[in-house]
């Protein structure tokens, strides 16, 4: 189905492919008649252009970009806003759409989430923003309706913000990039590689974008092919794809750890823009005559399956054929990776779900970004007509992605033929995506047309003995195992039509709804403050000396953010740091808080005047030890905090408060073998955490849990940028030294860990 190329390759006139090596200037120069220089043909990929055209440093190499428009939802806007007003905001400089699809439910911590939603509103009127109330549309999809346009390039705080589909290159990070976008500062990286991912041919009836989405999660991810590259879909597949088929596709493209994606563009997508009433913001968007692509990615879209990703993540791939046929096998591998993912924290298996040799699933949902486009839904509709799910314990939710979407769904008969087999519909919102809506029974399986099937992502507590899980699937697969009362059934079995439903965009339920600045800020308007937000607890400069303890140490091959920072009902504290920060790593090392709480005492001693040896006697042999070897380390000089070890820490969401978190309870690094993803690491820089990387086995680690770390001239290192930094493991009153190095850092990263976090770089005083 998919096939990886081992180096990069020419494409030329969007067909040919030429793969690097001796021979390709010769093979290319066949073609095209002409000599061509590959540095030049890099420039000819439609991401080069896009990213030239937002580039303000003048150097392709480092890229500073400008973003045209930002994006947030109830889960994280109330953060960033908060930490732009401590920096001096006054005015949003580019459209900043607030959207409500998170903490949508109201349903947990009392006024909480209204209190911030009416803090959204009042801030979209005040600094001239978009507001949009709860349960009108899930972030994306309102970005897709209203927001995107060729060339275009968006930010937002959500990870899978993409929408490549529609000509718009988008990256999901954490709330302080957005803050600096806010403060007219700008997204710093290097020039990314660009990655071809070349279709073929046209899909099988009963395959969804689901399918082929996991079926390229599942040959990229574990190799890191495109990991932190930006994803281009182009060749003569495409054109066999609606609009709707290449959104469901690229929305997943964050599932491969990419740094963001984009598609050629044809009159599918113009005739999209056309029905949202924005045929202006339409481009043509293709690669040039000669474009060189650093991988390439081969998808014969005719030979994809139905896919389903079995827990605890969505590379876990396998063909639902491949799993009804190797049953054992393969729920007996899921079992050994399950614990691992959950330490051994429950029992697990899916075995007992087997009757009969029929593989029986308890739950199906169709949600949010991926799942509730309108032909995902219309589909589903027309494989469960005239089946019913039955009486039984097996249930099946269906979310539509907006309301626009959900009022067409109602016009065209849709709704009505899901909710006569039993389904119910609800309304826009995240919930099944991150374990805050129809979190299963104990013990139940589910299966989900949406984002991510990651350890607690459907709402169970390890820590309260629960375990339920999720597998991923398209949304017609799930309705054809709907039809049969929840054995796993997919959708190329079903041998009726599946109609082509036409989609008109009702563009009046959003003006009459949502709140739309047209740019202009008023600040007469008074901003509405709920006694759950918080201002961020002030935190000081990195000190020139750092002793450290390993509080947490985590072996896992991939740490989540989910497990760095859970989901699902702490989502409502997320406007008050101290408040969140009591979840942090709560099902995955519930011990950290207290551990990273007991050294902090030391680091608010000094911030407070006192001795910290005082505070904390058990530091007196630790200084006895640093004093033989570095007498002048102690008052003035230096600091006291936390950091945990993980293998390669930050997979999934773009959530700052994996981060912020750790800060708040006196986190000054994380230290790892790498990081799974830009977006975390980002988030550890932006809030003053050295993001450290060690080399060699995590097996042989020179420290272990509770030991402490000691980091001379730290402060000094990171401003003359040394490669290595030295570190010693202090124990039996010795130092024993070893070496972590920090990876490449731009120099505003380095004044931001400098100055402690990114407020107080920022900070007006």
């Amino acid at each position: 189905m998919i096939k990886l190329y081992d180096g990069g390759a020419y494409l030329v006139n969007g067909v040919d492919i030429i793969p690097d090596g001796k021979e390709a200037q010769a093979a290319v120069k066949g073609k095209t008649g002409r000599d061509i220089n590959k540095e030049e043909a890099v420039k000819e990929t439609i991401a080069y252009r896009i990213l030239e055209e937002h580039n303000t440093s003048g150097n392709m190499d480092k890229l500073k970009i400008k973003f045209d428009k930002l994006t947030s939802h109830d889960i994280t806007f109330v953060g960033i806003i908060q930490t732009a007003r401590a920096s001096g905001l006054e005015k949003f400089p580019v459209p900043y759409v607030l959207t409500n699809c998170h903490n949508s439910l109201c349903a947990v911590g009392g006024t909480i989430n209204e209190d911030d939603h009416m803090f959204g509103l009042t801030c979209a009127k005040k600094y001239g923003g978009v507001y949009v109330p709860p349960h009108q549309a899930v972030i994306h999809q309102y970005a897709r309706e209203m927001l995107a346009g060729g060339g275009r390039m968006i930010l937002g705080s959500d990870s899978h913000t993409r929408y490549g589909a529609l000509g718009t290159m988008a990256m999901g990070e954490g709330g302080p990039e957005l803050v600096k976008q806010l403060l007219n500062q700008t997204y710093d990286i290097n020039m990314p590689e660009i990655v071809a991912v070349y279709m073929t041919g046209e899909p099988a009836k009963g395959v969804g974008p689901q399918d082929v989405a996991l079926a390229i999660i599942g040959a990229v991810f574990a190799n890191g092919y495109v990991k932190n590259k930006v994803m281009e879909f182009v060749g003569p597949g495409v054109a066999s794809l609606s609009a709707d088929f290449r959104i469901g596709i690229d929305v997943m493209t964050t599932e491969t750890t990419c740094l963001s994606s984009i598609w050629k563009t044809d009159g599918q997508i113009e005739e999209f823009y056309e029905i949202h009433g924005r045929k202006e913001d339409y481009k043509e968007l293709n690669p040039g005559e000669v474009t060189y692509y650093n991988g390439m990615i081969m998808v014969d879209l005719s030979s994809i399956k139905p896919m389903i990703a079995m827990p605890f993540h969505p590379s876990n791939t396998y063909t639902i054929e491949e799993l009804n046929a190797n049953l054992e096998d393969i729920l007996d591998d899921v079992e050994k990776r399950a614990a691992v993912s959950l330490d051994g924290a429950v029992d697990f298996t899916l075995k007992n779900k087997v009757k009969n040799g029929k593989f029986y699933v308890d739950q199906g949902i169709i949600a949010g970004c991926a799942g509730g486009g309108f032909e995902n839904i219309c589909a589903a509709a027309d494989i469960l007509k005239g089946s019913y799910i039955g009486s039984d314990g097996f249930t099946l939710s269906v979310y539509p992605a907006s309301m626009p979407v959900y009022m067409e769904l109602i016009k065209n008969g849709c709704a009505a033929s899901l909710m006569e087999t039993g389904a119910v519909l609800k309304t826009a919102f995240c919930g099944p995506c991150f374990g805050a809506g129809d979190t299963p029974a104990n013990n139940a399986f589910s299966i989900r047309h949406s984002t991510r099937n990651f350890p607690n992502r459907e709402g169970s507590k390890l820590q309260n003995g629960q375990i339920s899980s999720v597998a991923l699937m398209d949304a017609r697969s799930i309705a054809a195992t709907s039809a049969n009362k929840g054995e796993l059934t997919p959708a190329t079995d079903f041998d009726g039509v599946i109609g082509k439903y036409k989609y008109h965009f009702d563009s009046n339920i959003y003006a009459n709804r949502v709140f739309d600045s047209k740019g202009e800020a008023d600040s007469s308007v008074e901003i509405q403050f709920g006694p759950n937000i918080k201002d961020w607890p002030k935190m000081c400069e990195l000190p020139e000396n750092l002793v450290l303890r390993v509080v947490s140490e985590i072996h896992d091959p991939v740490t989540t953010t989910d497990e760095l920072i859970p989901s699902g009902e702490t989502s409502s504290y997320r406007s008050n740091p101290l408040g969140l920060a009591e979840f942090t790593l709560s099902r995955k090392d519930p011990a950290y808080v207290e551990r990273a709480k007991d050294i902090q005492k030391a680091q608010n001693a000094v911030m407070e005047g006192r001795c910290p040896v005082v505070e904390k006697p058990e530091l007196k042999p630790v200084m006895e030890a640093i004093h033989k070897i570095y007498p002048d380390v102690g008052e003035g000089n230096i600091g006291f905090g936390s950091t945990i070890f993980a293998v390669k820490p930050g997979d999934g969401s773009a959530r700052e408060q994996a981060a912020s978190c750790q800060k708040v309870l006196g986190g000054w690094a994380n230290i790892a073998c790498e990081y799974a993803t830009k977006r975390y690491r980002s988030n550890l820089i932006n809030w003053g955490m050295l993001p450290f990387i060690i080399k060699g086995d995590d097996k042989q680690l020179p420290f272990k849990n509770l030991d402490y770390l000691f980091l001379p001239d730290i402060k000094k290192a990171v401003e003359e940028k040394a490669d290595c930094i030295k570190a010693y493991a202090v124990g039996d009153g010795e130092l024993a030294e070893f070496e972590l190095s920090l990876g490449e850092l731009t120099d505003e990263e380095r004044q931001i860990i400098l100055k402690g976090c990114l407020i107080n770089y920022n900070r007006v005083s």
